[in-house]
């Protein structure tokens, strides 16, 4: 029963952190990185898919996303899809090629994706603290229940928090790295 809770809670907060880095794919660095377009759906014969599966996305420099799709009608449905994006990102087409190039950020806008990038990082805490609430009031009706003794009970409470800390550090860890890839210049 201990270990049923517990491993749930495991699965659950190793999710909100893979969950955590996705997000932080989505945030901009000055870098090019293919994962940048991960989010941006293209239209294809009338149904959504993401730029991955229409085109090959690679990095052609250190500011510079070349992207080729697989069908040249798709140049200008991905171009569409890139321009719609709220990723500040304008394409440049020539022939069947779509370059993206990277801008490189201000200060300002720096500082504006750290504040984007800290407030993800407290939604992932406030879900892994809500999955240690989850267990812990599931200790507590098993208590009440006579399933599990006081002693289980307060031994089970206290490897959720062990998770519980173990999952936050690699929250706060993943900000930092996130962090000093935005600030860097």
């Amino acid at each position: 029963m201990i270990n049923e809770i517990i491993r749930d809670a495991e699965v659950r907060m190793k999710k909100s952190t893979e969950s955590l880095v996705d997000n932080f794919k989505k945030i901009r660095t000055g870098r090019a990185h293919p994962s940048i377009l991960d989010s941006i759906q293209v239209s294809y014969y009338g149904s959504p898919v993401p730029i991955q599966q229409v085109a090959n996305v690679m990095v052609e420099d250190a500011r510079m996303l070349t992207i080729v799709p697989w069908e040249k009608k798709m140049v200008p449905e991905i171009e569409k899809a890139i321009m719609k994006s709220d990723l500040g990102i304008n394409p440049n087409t020539s022939g069947d090629v779509i370059r993206v190039p990277m801008p490189a950020l201000t200060e300002e806008t720096r500082k504006g994706y750290t504040r984007q990038a800290r407030a993800e990082a407290e939604g992932a805490k406030v879900a892994i603290r809500n999955i240690r609430r989850d267990a812990n009031s599931s200790f507590k009706d098993a208590l009440k229940g006579k399933e599990i003794s006081e002693d289980d009970d307060r031994r089970g409470q206290d490897l959720v928090q062990k998770l519980t800390d173990k999952y936050v550090a690699e929250v706060d860890a993943l900000l930092a790295h996130k962090e000093s890839e935005l600030m860097e210049i």
